[in-house]
């Protein structure tokens, strides 16, 4: 390693989130011989209120936890203002390319497979974190982002994100819920209580809006449109739109891209 990235290291924060922290025993050291200060979680949900509460510079998460997997608590790292940026290396066993690939689309910076060179990995950690632009006051951050953040915005702007993402191929409630760490009940609650609306009402808004998107900026076809937001049919599409807007999507597609011409 180059003495830049070791003395990064040295002043880096690096928050562990793994169920069995003592696999990690011989990696944990040498991360602390470099003079990285650790936080370990053993609790995918502890881990979360940590990765707000103290903003570590990187977070190793493991994948396969108890509870909630590693792939929701990057899901709801995403969702929270001051954990978004924090670059996180997924640790696993599981040498499923689809494991792989949806923890890096998830946001991980890195994939790496247990068991791993202990070397090879401190020098990965060295590389994420030379790229990290780091925040040298977080004292104001810290303080105002993570007051006003409570578990049920988080899962809230999660939901929102990953149905944005999936609005043509939506996964069933039950599966929607546990993709953000709870159960349908909570999940429509929330969504009741924080947007007056259910989570399939939600949908419904953010499929026509979507709409209302590439009806006004794309050349789509209006068939194209309603299989990309999610509707099993052009006719059903046109019917929605209609219903919502008082306008065909033809007409609302004519009077927007009229209004944009000079």
């Amino acid at each position: 390693m180059t003495e830049l990235a070791v003395q990064r290291l040295k002043k880096s924060h690096i928050l562990v989130i793994d169920d069995n922290p003592q696999d990690l025993e011989g990696l944990l050291d040498a991360l602390r011989a470099q003079g990285a200060r650790l936080t370990v979680a053993q609790q995918p949900r502890t881990g979360l209120a940590q990765a707000q509460a103290l903003y570590p510079d990187l977070i190793l998460l493991d994948v396969h936890m108890p509870g909630i997997d590693g792939f929701t608590v990057c899901r709801l790292l995403s969702a929270i203002p001051n954990c978004s940026t924090i670059p996180v290396v997924f640790l696993t066993s599981a040498a499923d390319v689809s494991d792989r690939v949806n923890g890096l689309t998830l946001g991980g910076v890195d994939y790496v497979l247990k068991p791993f060179d202990i070397p090879e990995v401190v020098a990965r950690v060295c590389v994420h974190l030379q790229r990290v632009k780091r925040i040298d006051d977080k004292s104001s951050l810290i303080g105002t982002v993570y007051q006003e953040q409570n578990p049920d915005q988080i899962i809230l702007q999660a939901t929102i994100r990953l149905i944005a993402r999936q609005l043509n191929n939506l996964p069933k409630l039950t599966e929607i819920a546990a993709q953000v760490g709870t159960h349908d009940k909570r999940l429509s609650a929330i969504f009741r209580e924080h947007l007056g609306m259910t989570v399939f009402a939600w949908v419904r808004e953010e499929r026509l809006r979507k709409a209302q998107e590439l009806l006004a900026n794309s050349r789509m076809s209006i068939d194209d449109i309603a299989a990309e937001i999610g509707f099993n049919s052009a006719a059903n599409f046109a019917t929605a739109f209609r219903e919502r807007f008082a306008l065909t999507p033809s007409a609302y597609r004519q009077a927007a891209q009229s209004s944009d011409s000079p």
